[in-house]
């Protein structure tokens, strides 16, 4: 799976010839793609429009009829009003320092190419899919009292006492900027890629030196990859809740955690549809203002409004670029006392260093689980004292462990079917078909992406009530396929771009069918990309925690939510023994997806 594919395709698409096809009605022409799009447009009009628009009438809905109330309720507290300025202000933090950090990776990683552009993208992607509550909890071990940071001064002689690191707002920043710094790299990757190297090979031809080539070349180029990964982010960012609980106290709860309370403990489907519509139209708000500046197009690599940069002109846009004069000149002092090296461009040994401490930066945390996972004391501290098996013989003679593991397994790997068949047809149509309105299309598929993740886990959780699917591992799967179908229809629309069409029409001019051409031809030559689809599809699944924590029942969960009620209980080894699992598992799935991905753009 490439790197701009992650989380959205590319506008760009290379011309390709129309395919001599045989003969056909006009109706079967029109049926056609009404049938390829089918299958994922009831897919998520039963479960993510429906579900989501049944909450959504709760709030307004009363044992007498309509009633606005519950909204009175809302605005008519202080507190409410409070949490969602907190979860602004924390979503701001969140998005500024995930960009600024993440800027550097995808710089470089745009201009590498070859065996170390796929090592440090397997390090990135393997940041990316590790699960949330793997990289939260090695935060808490970090920086409890007994935790790392806390060891390692105490050491060195810098403090008397342990610090009180945890719950506080600089923490749970902290935490969300790790979990969502590879989310913005991949999204501003996908338009650092497709900026012309030429153009600053050109500036600097004619004299210009390297920070002002950057600044005044390169940066307003990828102001587009900016703001989408900035958007990206503070989306997801506004809808978290698993970092916020476990590293925030009261003073930084999220909005996302009123509706756990309001659903699990309260049970007001009301009040709860409520906040999920001011969470919505928070969300709503941004992107039309993101639209408004920059265009909706940034967010499929494209270059943007034109006509809202014509209206930024005069005096803003003589500032900015005396603004990135400024820095390019500055940039360029600081170049002529560091160390001259000579390779190709982006390969300075301050870029080199910085994302190597950044790359670090994501890895170890996840990777300080793994001496944790052996130690033979019964509590989680730095240093690990011994060596001891114990705790993954513990998780091996657990039967809710075990039986979290098997559930996970058996939805993941429905879901990942589930999503590659409805998926496939929509990234062919996406891609080949000739249909009207392919970006409102694309866009409704992406929908779940967009849609915070909350408000969907408790529309399909009160959906599943009413039809009686809470519970159950049908219902599970369904409600999966929903968030991974996006990742399938987006890794096959990258492979179906790169898919040498040359070869259908040599079978079509020799008299092949159109299905025989896709048994014969199209899908073995697509089949590696299929099973890297499948892969992240069933990695989005065995991963999947919201969801799960409203409609996998109480007998028998899923891995994450039996690994959310073990954190939430008691912090032990056994925590790091199946965080350990976690990450080998999910690194031996980026392996083994991007070594099939590559061999699909090689067939």
């Amino acid at each position: 799976m490439s790197a701009s594919a992650v989380v959205r395709p590319s506008s760009s698409q290379p011309s390709q010839p129309a395919q001599p096809t045989p003969r056909r009605s006009p109706w079967r022409a029109r049926l056609r793609p009404l049938l390829m799009a089918a299958p994922i447009v009831i897919l998520l009009a039963v479960m993510l429009i429906y579900p989501v628009g049944q909450l959504l009438l709760l709030s307004i809905r009363g044992e007498s009829g309509f009633t606005f109330a519950e909204y009175q309720r809302l605005f008519a507290s202080s507190v409410y009003v409070e949490v969602l300025l907190i979860t602004l202000k924390v979503s701001l933090y969140t998005t500024f320092f995930a960009v600024l950090t993440g800027y550097p990776i995808a710089y470089r990683l745009s201009t590498l190419t070859g065996a170390r552009k796929q090592r440090l993208l397997f390090w990135l992607l393997l940041s990316f899919w590790t699960s949330f509550l793997v990289r939260t909890f090695a935060w808490v071990v970090l920086l409890g009292r007994n935790g790392v940071v806390n060891r390692t001064l105490l050491d060195l002689g810098l403090i008397d006492q342990p610090l009180s690191l945890l719950y506080s707002f600089p923490a749970v920043v902290l935490g969300m900027v790790h979990a969502l710094m590879p989310l913005a790299v991949l999204t501003m990757l996908s338009v650092m890629e497709n900026i012309d190297r030429r153009l600053p090979s050109a500036a600097s031809t004619l004299g210009a030196r390297p920070g002002t080539v950057f600044w005044r070349v390169y940066f307003p180029l990828s102001l587009p990859g900016v703001a989408a990964g900035a958007l990206m982010v503070f989306v997801t960012a506004i809808g978290f809740f698993i970092t916020p609980t476990l590293l925030g106290g009261r003073h930084e709860t999220m909005i996302t955690q009123l509706i756990i309370d309001q659903v699990m403990q309260a049970l007001n489907w009301g009040f709860a549809g409520a906040i999920s519509v001011l969470l919505l139209a928070v969300v709503l708000a941004v992107f039309f203002v993101y639209d408004r500046m920059v265009g909706l197009s940034t967010m499929a690599g494209g270059a943007g409004d034109t006509k809202t940069g014509k209206r930024r002109g005069g005096w803003s846009r003589s500032l900015g670029e005396k603004v990135l004069a400024t820095l390019g000149s500055a940039t360029d002092l600081l170049l002529r006392v560091l160390p001259r090296h000579k390779g190709e461009q982006g390969d300075g040994p301050l870029l080199r260093v910085i994302v190597f401490l950044l790359v670090v930066f994501l890895a170890a945390p996840a990777l300080l689980m793994i001496p944790m996972s052996f130690d033979s004391a019964s509590g989680l501290a730095w240093p690990p004292k011994g060596f001891s098996l114990q705790w993954y013989q513990q998780i091996w003679d657990s039967p809710l462990w075990m039986q979290a593991v098997t559930r996970s397994m058996l939805v993941g790997i429905g879901a990942g079917l589930l999503s590659m068949l409805i998926g496939t047809p929509a990234a062919f149509l996406l891609v080949r078909g000739g249909m009207r309105g392919k970006s409102a299309m694309l866009a409704f598929v992406l929908a779940p992406i967009v849609v915070p993740r909350m408000i969907l886990a408790v529309g399909v959780f009160y959906f599943f009530a009413k039809v009686g699917l809470v519970g159950s591992s049908v219902g599970l799967t369904l409600a999966h396929t929903v968030v991974a179908v996006p990742y399938v229809v987006i890794t096959m629309m990258a492979v179906l771009r790169n898919y040498d069409t040359r070869l259908d029409l040599a079978a079509y001019s020799l008299g092949a069918r159109p299905w025989a051409t896709l048994r014969r031809v199209t899908f073995p030559i697509l089949g590696a990309g299929l099973l890297s689809s499948f892969l992240f599809a069933f990695a989005t699944s065995f991963d999947e925690l919201t969801i799960a924590l409203f409609t996998s029942g109480g007998l028998s969960t899923t891995l994450p939510k039996q690994f959310w009620d073990e954190i939430t209980m008691q912090i032990s080894p056994v925590i790091a023994a199946v965080s350990t699992c976690l990450f080998l598992f999910i690194a031996a799935l980026i392996w083994v997806a991007e070594r099939l991905r590559r061999r699909s753009l090689t067939a």
